[in-house]
């Protein structure tokens, strides 16, 4: 019988399905929610509602472009940590009662294995170890993959995620939210060299990106609101490129690093940040220089999808790892 895994993603505010038969991606749906753009961020009750709406028919629609119905299902995979608990258990709950309801394993999936293992979803991927840096708006990390999940956490971010900076940076910007598209696209035709923001790493093992987000304050600050304004008018994309330019000079330093220092040649960028144009081109030349094999995903699997997850679970069910019933959201989940 073929395997058909199924995959539910509900950490933040993307509510998503995907089904993988026989190690292929067969349908990935992701309903976003754009009532959150209006307070410049996500808010936790308006996002587990609509996850609560979208759940069924973002399911049901994963299934029928799939071709597969409820009771050719080999298992489920859900995301229970890390997130937003009130998002985290409207996916976690759906997909353990169906788990239940079909008589079939429940697969528990941590969201940051999910953007590690978005990088086999279209292929066959790194070969293990490999040294994946993944950035999205709620996580910013440094690992080495081993297999069967064995992970090494080299270096993780102490405040802020490079993708919250990003987003809080544009809110500064007043160029809405999410913001880090809008930086990426106005950066294109700025002047780095406008603005000399702060490259913080407090030591080898941490990154931090609160100290640059306050620095663009401070810097606004500087100018009476008229001021401002004609800076803004002037000089917002010459800010932008500064700022991303700062950002991006951090993450791959310390990935360069991490290349010198562990020899390893196999190199993923995952998360959402990973469609950023800057840091995609400066990670691949930095690669080349190093004569090492470089993974980003496609855009579609770069920020919060279920694809991600069923890779995952379709991992772990080869390996026959399940979870029990009993499983629970864990908000704070590490890798």
């Amino acid at each position: 019988m073929p395997t058909v895994i199924l995959g539910i993603e509900s950490s933040c505010d993307d509510t998503a399905a995907a089904v993988i038969l026989d190690g292929e991606l067969k349908s990935s749906i992701v309903s976003s929610q754009d009532v959150h753009a209006e307070y410049g961020g996500v808010v936790p009750e308006l996002a587990s509602r609509d996850h609560q709406r979208l759940i069924v028919p973002v399911v049901s629609r994963a299934l029928d472009e799939a071709g597969v119905g409820r009771a050719d299902i080999s298992a489920i995979g859900a995301v229970y940590g890390p997130g937003l608990a009130g998002s985290l258990l409207v996916g976690l709950s759906f997909g353990k009662a169906l788990a239940l309801s079909l008589d079939i394993p429940l697969i528990g999936v941590n969201h940051l294995d999910g953007h590690i293992y978005s990088v086999f979803v279209d292929g066959d991927g790194p070969q293990f170890p490999f040294l994946c840096l993944t950035v999205s708006g709620g996580h910013t990390q440094l690992a080495m993959i081993q297999p069967d999940f064995d992970h090494k956490i080299l270096i993780k971010t102490r405040d802020d995620a490079a993708g919250e900076a990003f987003d809080k940076v544009a809110k500064l910007l007043g160029l809405g939210f999410p913001g880090g598209p809008a930086i990426d696209r106005l950066a294109r035709n700025g002047d780095s060299s406008f603005y000399d923001f702060p490259r913080s790493r407090p030591d080898k093992r941490s990154f931090s990106f609160s100290g640059i987000k306050t620095s663009m304050l401070y810097y606004l600050n500087r100018f009476p609101e008229e001021d401002r304004a004609k800076l803004l008018d002037n000089h917002l994309a010459d800010l932008c490129a500064s700022f991303q330019s700062a950002v991006v000079d951090v993450l791959v330093d310390a990935l360069d690093e991490a290349i010198t220092e562990t020899g390893v040649k196999e190199v993923a960028v995952t998360g959402g940040v990973s469609a950023n144009r800057e840091l995609a081109e400066r990670v691949e030349q930095m690669c080349e220089r190093h004569g090492a094999n470089l993974y980003i995903p496609e855009p579609a699997l770069c920020t919060d999808n279920a694809a991600m997850v069923a890779k995952v679970a379709e991992f772990k069910w080869a390996s026959g790892i399940t979870s029990e019933l009993t499983l629970t959201a864990v908000p704070n989940l590490s890798t």
